[in-house]
């Protein structure tokens, strides 16, 4: 790797591998607060408290999430395609 590196032009390369690392972990975040989102309104479905405030929360950050990934999937940025998820 060090050998694209140098050819590429090194500090471009390193720019180039450190936003994709910080893409990597804004997506892993996303996902894991969609699914945060989701378990925690299950939850609140099942206790009959779909009219809370927590509960109409939740389903704001859901959709806040679901969102931002259907963005990444139609760009090709989640190894899924549009219709997977």
């Amino acid at each position: 790797m060090s050998d694209i590196m140098e050819s590429a032009g090194g500090e471009e390369c390193e720019q180039a591998v450190s936003r994709l690392e910080a893409f990597e972990k804004m997506l892993a975040a996303v996902q894991e607060n969609y699914d945060r989102a989701d378990s925690k309104m299950k939850q609140l479905k099942a206790e009959g408290k779909e009219k809370s405030a927590t509960y109409r929360q939740m389903m704001g950050s859901k959709m806040q999430y679901q969102n931002m990934l259907s963005m990444y999937r139609l760009y090709g940025l989640t190894g899924e395609t549009a219709g997977e998820k």
